[in-house]
Protein backbone atom coordinates (compact mmCIF):
# COMPACT_ATOMS: atom_id res chain seq x y z
CA UNK A 1 0.00 0.00 0.00
CA UNK A 2 1.31 3.47 -0.94
CA UNK A 3 1.34 5.34 2.38
CA UNK A 4 2.13 8.65 0.60
CA UNK A 5 -1.45 8.78 -0.69
CA UNK A 6 -3.11 6.77 2.09
CA UNK A 7 -5.34 8.66 4.53
CA UNK A 8 -5.83 6.93 7.86
CA UNK A 9 -9.22 7.87 9.29
CA UNK A 10 -9.31 7.42 13.06
CA UNK A 11 -12.82 7.35 14.53
CA UNK A 12 -13.21 7.42 18.31
CA UNK A 13 -16.40 6.67 20.20
CA UNK A 14 -18.16 5.78 23.42
CA UNK A 15 -21.68 4.31 23.34
CA UNK A 16 -22.57 6.06 20.08
CA UNK A 17 -24.90 3.33 18.81
CA UNK A 18 -26.48 4.15 15.45
CA UNK A 19 -24.46 7.37 15.27
CA UNK A 20 -21.28 5.29 15.00
CA UNK A 21 -22.66 3.25 12.10
CA UNK A 22 -23.54 6.45 10.24
CA UNK A 23 -20.06 7.83 10.91
CA UNK A 24 -18.19 4.76 9.65
CA UNK A 25 -20.43 4.43 6.59
CA UNK A 26 -19.87 8.08 5.72
CA UNK A 27 -16.10 7.43 5.63
CA UNK A 28 -16.66 4.49 3.29
CA UNK A 29 -18.70 6.79 1.04
CA UNK A 30 -15.83 9.29 0.66
CA UNK A 31 -14.88 10.22 -2.90
CA UNK A 32 -11.21 10.01 -1.88
CA UNK A 33 -9.32 6.73 -1.90
CA UNK A 34 -7.30 4.97 -0.53
CA UNK A 35 -8.56 5.12 3.04
CA UNK A 36 -7.61 3.08 6.09
CA UNK A 37 -10.51 3.12 8.56
CA UNK A 38 -9.62 2.65 12.24
CA UNK A 39 -12.09 2.63 15.12
CA UNK A 40 -10.94 3.16 18.71
CA UNK A 41 -13.51 2.35 21.38
CA UNK A 42 -13.50 4.04 24.79
CA UNK A 43 -15.09 1.60 27.24
CA UNK A 44 -18.47 1.33 25.45
CA UNK A 45 -21.14 -0.77 27.09
CA UNK A 46 -23.38 -0.89 24.01
CA UNK A 47 -22.89 -2.67 20.66
CA UNK A 48 -20.37 -0.16 19.29
CA UNK A 49 -17.60 -2.72 18.72
CA UNK A 50 -19.99 -5.12 16.98
CA UNK A 51 -21.16 -2.32 14.70
CA UNK A 52 -17.57 -1.33 13.88
CA UNK A 53 -16.55 -4.92 13.08
CA UNK A 54 -18.75 -4.88 9.98
CA UNK A 55 -17.29 -1.65 8.56
CA UNK A 56 -13.87 -0.67 9.98
CA UNK A 57 -10.51 -2.12 8.87
CA UNK A 58 -9.07 -2.21 12.39
CA UNK A 59 -10.59 -1.92 15.86
CA UNK A 60 -8.76 -1.06 19.05
CA UNK A 61 -9.71 -0.28 22.63
CA UNK A 62 -8.36 2.71 24.52
CA UNK A 63 -6.62 1.75 27.75
CA UNK A 64 -7.28 5.04 29.58
CA UNK A 65 -10.11 7.58 29.64
CA UNK A 66 -10.45 10.50 27.29
CA UNK A 67 -10.52 11.42 23.63
CA UNK A 68 -6.80 12.29 23.63
CA UNK A 69 -5.79 8.78 24.68
CA UNK A 70 -8.16 7.23 22.13
CA UNK A 71 -6.80 9.38 19.30
CA UNK A 72 -3.23 8.57 20.27
CA UNK A 73 -4.10 4.87 20.14
CA UNK A 74 -5.43 5.27 16.61
CA UNK A 75 -2.43 7.36 15.60
CA UNK A 76 -0.05 4.70 16.88
CA UNK A 77 -1.61 2.08 14.58
CA UNK A 78 -2.25 4.34 11.55
CA UNK A 79 -0.18 3.67 8.43
CA UNK A 80 -0.91 6.77 6.35
CA UNK A 81 1.10 9.98 5.98
CA UNK A 82 -2.18 11.81 6.56
CA UNK A 83 -4.53 11.23 9.49
CA UNK A 84 -8.15 12.32 9.70
CA UNK A 85 -9.68 12.28 13.19
CA UNK A 86 -13.44 11.98 13.60
CA UNK A 87 -15.72 11.75 16.60
CA UNK A 88 -18.13 8.84 16.43
CA UNK A 89 -21.16 11.15 16.44
CA UNK A 90 -20.22 12.84 13.16
CA UNK A 91 -20.69 12.11 9.46
CA UNK A 92 -17.92 12.96 6.99
CA UNK A 93 -18.72 15.01 3.89
CA UNK A 94 -17.84 12.84 0.88
CA UNK A 95 -15.61 15.47 -0.77
CA UNK A 96 -13.78 16.87 2.25
CA UNK A 97 -10.74 14.59 2.23
CA UNK A 98 -9.98 15.30 -1.42
CA UNK A 99 -10.24 19.07 -0.95
CA UNK A 100 -8.33 19.14 2.35
CA UNK A 101 -5.48 16.92 1.17
CA UNK A 102 -4.84 19.20 -1.81
CA UNK A 103 -4.24 22.06 0.62
CA UNK A 104 -1.89 20.03 2.81
CA UNK A 105 0.14 18.86 -0.17
CA UNK A 106 0.44 22.36 -1.65
CA UNK A 107 1.32 24.16 1.59
CA UNK A 108 4.20 22.46 3.38
CA UNK A 109 3.83 24.52 6.58
CA UNK A 110 0.25 23.36 7.17
CA UNK A 111 -0.12 20.86 9.99
CA UNK A 112 -3.88 20.66 9.92
CA UNK A 113 -6.85 21.47 7.68
CA UNK A 114 -10.46 21.52 8.80
CA UNK A 115 -13.80 22.66 7.43
CA UNK A 116 -17.35 23.41 8.51
CA UNK A 117 -19.04 21.25 11.13
CA UNK A 118 -22.83 21.64 11.35
CA UNK A 119 -25.57 19.95 13.33
CA UNK A 120 -27.47 17.28 11.41
CA UNK A 121 -30.73 18.00 13.28
CA UNK A 122 -30.73 21.50 14.83
CA UNK A 123 -34.51 21.36 15.08
CA UNK A 124 -34.42 18.61 17.74
CA UNK A 125 -34.16 21.18 20.56
CA UNK A 126 -33.50 24.84 21.30
CA UNK A 127 -30.17 23.78 22.81
CA UNK A 128 -28.96 22.20 19.56
CA UNK A 129 -30.33 25.07 17.48
CA UNK A 130 -28.34 27.60 19.52
CA UNK A 131 -25.17 25.54 20.04
CA UNK A 132 -25.01 24.88 16.30
CA UNK A 133 -23.79 28.47 15.96
CA UNK A 134 -20.77 27.65 18.14
CA UNK A 135 -19.43 25.55 15.26
CA UNK A 136 -19.35 28.57 12.92
CA UNK A 137 -15.83 29.88 12.29
CA UNK A 138 -14.58 32.26 9.65
CA UNK A 139 -12.36 30.66 6.96
CA UNK A 140 -8.62 31.26 7.15
CA UNK A 141 -5.82 30.55 9.57
CA UNK A 142 -6.96 29.71 13.09
CA UNK A 143 -5.37 29.09 16.47
CA UNK A 144 -6.82 25.62 16.74
CA UNK A 145 -9.23 23.06 15.29
CA UNK A 146 -11.87 20.84 16.85
CA UNK A 147 -12.11 17.07 17.08
CA UNK A 148 -12.61 16.63 13.32
CA UNK A 149 -9.60 17.56 11.20
CA UNK A 150 -7.08 16.22 8.68
CA UNK A 151 -3.48 16.27 9.93
CA UNK A 152 -0.03 15.85 8.48
CA UNK A 153 1.41 12.78 10.21
CA UNK A 154 4.91 14.31 10.46
CA UNK A 155 3.55 17.31 12.39
CA UNK A 156 1.72 15.07 14.85
CA UNK A 157 4.86 13.02 15.42
CA UNK A 158 6.90 16.17 16.02
CA UNK A 159 4.76 17.14 19.04
CA UNK A 160 4.08 13.56 20.22
CA UNK A 161 0.38 13.72 19.45
CA UNK A 162 -2.31 14.65 21.96
CA UNK A 163 -1.70 15.20 25.66
CA UNK A 164 -3.30 12.09 27.27
CA UNK A 165 -3.52 13.85 30.64
CA UNK A 166 -6.20 16.18 29.25
CA UNK A 167 -9.76 14.87 29.22
CA UNK A 168 -11.07 17.97 27.45
CA UNK A 169 -9.54 20.70 25.31
CA UNK A 170 -6.89 18.36 23.93
CA UNK A 171 -7.16 19.59 20.32
CA UNK A 172 -6.54 23.32 21.04
CA UNK A 173 -3.68 22.42 23.39
CA UNK A 174 -1.97 20.30 20.75
CA UNK A 175 -2.55 22.97 18.10
CA UNK A 176 -0.88 25.45 20.45
CA UNK A 177 2.22 23.23 20.54
CA UNK A 178 2.13 22.83 16.76
CA UNK A 179 2.04 26.58 16.23
CA UNK A 180 4.91 27.04 18.67
CA UNK A 181 6.91 24.78 16.34
CA UNK A 182 6.05 26.92 13.32
CA UNK A 183 3.14 24.90 11.93
CA UNK A 184 -0.10 26.50 10.69
CA UNK A 185 -3.79 25.55 11.11
CA UNK A 186 -6.17 26.31 8.21
CA UNK A 187 -9.97 26.44 8.28
CA UNK A 188 -11.44 25.89 4.82
CA UNK A 189 -14.73 27.32 3.60
CA UNK A 190 -16.05 23.87 2.71
CA UNK A 191 -18.35 21.30 4.36
CA UNK A 192 -16.52 18.79 6.57
CA UNK A 193 -18.85 16.97 8.97
CA UNK A 194 -22.39 16.79 10.25
CA UNK A 195 -22.61 16.37 14.00
CA UNK A 196 -25.28 14.90 16.27
CA UNK A 197 -25.12 16.92 19.49
CA UNK A 198 -28.20 15.14 20.88
CA UNK A 199 -28.86 17.66 23.67
CA UNK A 200 -32.53 17.79 24.54
CA UNK A 201 -32.44 18.59 28.27
CA UNK A 202 -31.03 21.34 30.45
CA UNK A 203 -28.92 18.90 32.48
CA UNK A 204 -27.04 17.96 29.30
CA UNK A 205 -26.55 21.60 28.34
CA UNK A 206 -25.20 22.42 31.79
CA UNK A 207 -22.81 19.45 31.86
CA UNK A 208 -21.43 20.13 28.39
CA UNK A 209 -20.91 23.82 29.12
CA UNK A 210 -19.32 23.10 32.50
CA UNK A 211 -16.99 20.69 30.74
CA UNK A 212 -15.90 23.55 28.47
CA UNK A 213 -14.91 25.57 31.55
CA UNK A 214 -12.97 22.61 32.89
CA UNK A 215 -11.13 22.43 29.55
CA UNK A 216 -10.27 26.14 29.61
CA UNK A 217 -8.69 25.79 33.03
CA UNK A 218 -6.90 22.51 32.28
CA UNK A 219 -5.39 23.74 29.01
CA UNK A 220 -4.41 27.06 30.57
CA UNK A 221 -2.61 25.25 33.39
CA UNK A 222 -0.97 22.76 31.02
CA UNK A 223 0.34 25.34 28.54
CA UNK A 224 1.00 28.03 31.18
CA UNK A 225 -0.24 30.65 28.72
CA UNK A 226 -2.75 29.44 26.12
CA UNK A 227 -6.40 30.09 27.11
CA UNK A 228 -5.32 31.98 30.26
CA UNK A 229 -7.12 35.05 28.90
CA UNK A 230 -10.22 32.96 28.25
CA UNK A 231 -10.27 31.78 31.87
CA UNK A 232 -10.01 35.35 33.15
CA UNK A 233 -12.65 36.52 30.66
CA UNK A 234 -15.11 33.80 31.68
CA UNK A 235 -14.69 34.52 35.37
CA UNK A 236 -15.11 38.26 34.78
CA UNK A 237 -18.25 37.76 32.67
CA UNK A 238 -19.67 35.37 35.25
CA UNK A 239 -19.08 37.94 38.02
CA UNK A 240 -20.92 40.59 35.99
CA UNK A 241 -23.85 38.25 35.38
CA UNK A 242 -24.10 37.22 39.03
CA UNK A 243 -23.99 40.88 40.09
CA UNK A 244 -26.85 41.73 37.73
CA UNK A 245 -28.90 38.74 38.91
CA UNK A 246 -28.31 39.82 42.50
CA UNK A 247 -29.46 43.34 41.60
CA UNK A 248 -32.55 41.85 39.97
CA UNK A 249 -33.39 39.84 43.09
CA UNK A 250 -32.88 42.92 45.28
CA UNK A 251 -35.15 44.91 43.01
CA UNK A 252 -37.91 42.32 43.21
CA UNK A 253 -37.72 42.36 47.00
CA UNK A 254 -37.21 46.09 47.55
CA UNK A 255 -37.42 48.54 44.65
CA UNK A 256 -38.94 47.88 41.25
CA UNK A 257 -36.60 50.34 39.55
CA UNK A 258 -33.62 48.20 40.58
CA UNK A 259 -35.21 45.17 38.94
CA UNK A 260 -35.96 47.21 35.81
CA UNK A 261 -32.36 48.45 35.66
CA UNK A 262 -31.01 44.91 36.02
CA UNK A 263 -33.30 43.51 33.33
CA UNK A 264 -32.41 46.39 30.99
CA UNK A 265 -28.69 45.81 31.45
CA UNK A 266 -29.05 42.04 30.94
CA UNK A 267 -31.08 42.63 27.79
CA UNK A 268 -28.53 45.12 26.47
CA UNK A 269 -25.64 42.73 27.03
CA UNK A 270 -27.50 39.85 25.36
CA UNK A 271 -28.47 42.04 22.40
CA UNK A 272 -24.87 43.18 22.00
CA UNK A 273 -23.72 39.56 21.90
CA UNK A 274 -26.42 38.75 19.34
CA UNK A 275 -25.33 41.67 17.17
CA UNK A 276 -21.69 40.62 17.29
CA UNK A 277 -22.69 37.09 16.24
CA UNK A 278 -24.89 38.20 13.34
CA UNK A 279 -22.44 36.76 10.80
CA UNK A 280 -23.13 33.29 12.23
CA UNK A 281 -26.82 33.20 11.25
CA UNK A 282 -29.51 35.21 9.50
CA UNK A 283 -32.23 33.73 11.73
CA UNK A 284 -33.11 36.46 14.23
CA UNK A 285 -34.77 34.29 16.95
CA UNK A 286 -31.76 31.95 16.99
CA UNK A 287 -29.38 34.91 17.20
CA UNK A 288 -31.32 36.35 20.15
CA UNK A 289 -31.20 33.01 21.94
CA UNK A 290 -27.50 32.76 21.14
CA UNK A 291 -26.94 36.14 22.77
CA UNK A 292 -28.66 34.90 25.94
CA UNK A 293 -26.66 31.68 25.83
CA UNK A 294 -23.40 33.63 25.47
CA UNK A 295 -24.03 35.24 28.84
CA UNK A 296 -25.82 32.50 30.77
CA UNK A 297 -23.15 29.96 29.77
CA UNK A 298 -20.59 31.91 31.80
CA UNK A 299 -22.04 30.46 35.00
CA UNK A 300 -21.59 26.73 34.18
CA UNK A 301 -18.25 27.58 32.53
CA UNK A 302 -17.09 29.18 35.78
CA UNK A 303 -18.36 26.16 37.70
CA UNK A 304 -16.22 23.98 35.43
CA UNK A 305 -13.19 26.20 36.06
CA UNK A 306 -13.76 25.94 39.80
CA UNK A 307 -14.13 22.16 39.57
CA UNK A 308 -10.79 21.88 37.78
CA UNK A 309 -8.92 23.80 40.47
CA UNK A 310 -10.81 21.90 43.18
CA UNK A 311 -9.80 18.57 41.61
CA UNK A 312 -6.20 19.71 41.27
CA UNK A 313 -6.07 20.81 44.89
CA UNK A 314 -7.48 17.47 46.03
CA UNK A 315 -5.30 15.58 43.49
CA UNK A 316 -8.42 13.99 42.03
CA UNK A 317 -8.99 12.92 38.41
CA UNK A 318 -11.38 14.90 36.25
CA UNK A 319 -14.90 14.61 37.63
CA UNK A 320 -17.15 15.29 34.63
CA UNK A 321 -19.03 12.63 32.67
CA UNK A 322 -20.57 12.17 29.23
CA UNK A 323 -23.24 14.84 28.69
CA UNK A 324 -25.09 12.50 26.32
CA UNK A 325 -25.63 10.16 29.26
CA UNK A 326 -26.83 12.94 31.58
CA UNK A 327 -30.52 12.73 30.66
CA UNK A 328 -32.85 12.53 33.65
Amino acid sequence: MNTNSLISVVVIGHNEGARLSRCLQSVRASTYQPIELIYVDSFSSDDSIARAQTIADQIFSAHTRGAAAARNTGLMHAQGHWVMFLDGDTELDPDFLLIALQQLKHQSTLACVWGHRVERAPEQSIYVQVLDLDWRYRPGETEFCGGDALFRRAALSEVNGFNPLLLAGEEPEMCHRLRQNGWRILHLDTPMTRHDLAITQFTQYWQRTSRAGYAYAAVSASSRSFWANEVRHNLRQSAILIALLTLLAAGVLMHAWLALAAVSLLAALALRSSWRARWRSAHLPTLLMYGLHSWFAQIPISVGIYRYYRDQSAQKPASFGNYKEAKK
